[in-house]
């Protein structure tokens, strides 16, 4: 099936369609290359907003949040943002209801102030939707000017929202209000050069991240096989294209983390069940791809990998197989420029797609699409290893856990 083809005449994306679809290897090493928005409610002030995370650093006591995503169109999805909790010790998750009212919520991101949930609506005519966690209200919604956003995240700044439409292979800025509230949309830029890749329709943007170090937003095409970087105005929102890295031809890159250090990523290639190690440059915003390695993948099922994920200490990194049903765990070496992987443990669901540490690090959530379940591992802080934590807990049509 060609990558970027609609799945069927219903309208699916290739997304939805995989989905509903009922050792150690070579050390690949890459060296490092050398005035504000009006909000309806308030504008953004100028004020330096918490470090991501900051609310959320230290050892939890107690139950902690997590949201679930999930798609409300489909055949036993859900019914909106699944509403949980998790014992920071154990992993156990005990369900607490749904939030009702926003549609296709099939992935969410937090707010650096932790006040504020943000979900994509999934959708031919796309959305964002923001949620005020403390009663739970839903603020509004913006459009993100394309189709099938499925990936969003909040700048460090807080000011700014950015998305990925995949459907419509573009990406999309809008400002947030110190209330948490959206603002009508601040930029949209389609992905038009270069030619979508073998196999592809068109581009389709996967994923919308900011740089450690804050001065750039990379946007990963998975139809363009290509990172796009850009320079995000901090005053107006706009978007300025400053670089291009180029996967090889067909390789679908899905998913980018970066290490802790800023100087080096990873990318989840999708389509050619690989991972490469790329170098970053923070004064300019390239990033340097390296050499494909192995998924860990068996080859005994067709496998497309899903989200790539580093320990906030940056010794280990975790990929989930999407197919081969795995988590692959991988030692990072090398100040983080090289991977080597360790071994893969089964994920005890099917078709892992997002995986999401606990923010102390100790937990791994992964979101299981095809079975509706969300696995829970221990991770072992010295060794990296993962072990399940229990039954896998019951999630309709799982596609996003988000622990807080």
């Amino acid at each position: 099936m060609s990558s970027g083809a609609d799945a069927s005449q219903d309208g699916w994306s290739r997304r939805r369609f995989l989905g509903a679809l009922g050792g150690t290897a070579a050390v690949v090493a890459v060296p490092a290359p050398a005035s504000a928005p009006t909000d309806p409610e308030t504008a953004p002030t100028a004020a330096k907003a918490p470090a991501p995370g900051a609310h959320r650093t230290g050892r939890a006591s107690g139950p902690r949040p997590l949201y679930l995503g999930t798609y409300t169109s489909v055949d036993g999805g859900g019914t909106g943002i699944g509403l949980a909790t998790y014992d920071p010790t154990t992993g156990e998750i005990t369900g607490a209801g749904t939030l009702t009212g926003v549609a296709d919520p099939s992935y969410l991101a937090l707010h650096p102030d932790g006040r504020t949930l943000y979900a994509v609506d999934e959708q031919t005519s796309g959305a964002v939707t923001a949620v005020r966690l403390a009663d739970r209200k839903i603020l509004g919604a913006r459009s993100t000017g394309g189709a099938g956003p499925c990936h969003l995240s909040v700048h460090p700044t807080g000011r700014w929202l950015l998305s990925a439409n995949y459907t419509s292979g573009s990406v999309a800025v809008h400002p947030i209000a110190t209330s948490g509230a959206l603002g009508e949309r601040t930029a949209l830029v389609k992905h038009s050069s270069p030619q979508p890749g073998p196999g592809q329709d068109g581009p389709h943007a996967h994923q919308f991240v900011t740089s450690p170090d804050g001065g750039h937003v990379l946007a990963v095409d998975l139809g363009t096989d290509t990172v796009y970087t850009y320079r995000l105005d901090l005053t107006k929102g706009t978007l300025t294209e400053v670089s291009q890295a180029h996967t090889r031809a067909g390789a679908g890159p899905r998913s980018l983390t970066f290490h802790p250090g800023g100087r080096y990523a990873y990318l989840a290639n999708e389509v050619d069940d690989t991972i490469a190690v790329c170098g970053y440059d923070p004064a300019t915003g390239a990033l340097t791809i390296g050499d494909p390695q192995t998924s860990g993948s068996t080859g005994s099922a067709t496998n497309y990998p899903a989200q790539i994920l580093v320990t906030p200490n940056g010794s280990y990194a975790y990929l989930a197989n999407r197919g081969d049903n795995t988590l692959a765990r991988y030692a990072v070496e090398a100040d983080g420029a090289r991977l080597r992987l360790l071994d893969t443990v089964p994920v005890s669901g099917d078709f892992p797609r997002q995986i999401a540490l606990s923010p102390d690090g100790t937990l791994l959530f992964a979101a299981n699409q095809r079975s509706s379940t969300v696995s829970v591992f221990l991770v072992d802080g010295p060794s990296g290893e993962l072990r399940l934590a229990g039954a896998p807990f019951a999630s309709p049509v799982a596609v996003c856990a988000l622990p807080l």
